[in-house]
């Protein structure tokens, strides 16, 4: 069992440690093809509090898993609603009980909200 990776080439200089492509030809954090973004995008919103010391979250799931997606809308929503959060697979975690302002911003964006 080897552990072993190319780490540099003489030829093409350093390799990408995730994908194992060239650095300079790397697109890891590039959308891909198979990354496209659906026609329809339904969008699972709710509040928890559960595992969190009593504080609440509002989870917007069911999004597209394209990461460079999930990133912009997560800072956007954040921006929007003035608080802290998280981009987790798949989802959106914001701070604070704000089904409201993410579901009006949604719907703004053409996003069928569902909870």
């Amino acid at each position: 069992m080897s552990h072993h990776r190319l780490v540099y080439s003489t030829s093409t200089g350093r390799m990408c440690p995730d994908c194992g492509e060239p650095q300079q030809s790397c697109r890891c954090g590039q959308a891909t093809i198979g990354e496209a973004m659906p026609q329809r995008i339904i969008a699972k919103l709710r509040m928890e509090k559960k595992g969190r010391g009593g504080k609440t979250v509002t989870v917007v799931d069911g999004l597209p898993n394209n990461a460079m997606f999930l990133k912009e809308l997560g800072q956007e929503l954040k921006r929007l609603c003035g608080t802290g959060g998280a981009v987790i697979d798949g989802g959106i975690e914001l701070q604070g009980d704000l089904r409201d302002r993410v579901r009006a911003c949604l719907t703004g964006k053409g996003v069928t909200v569902k909870g």
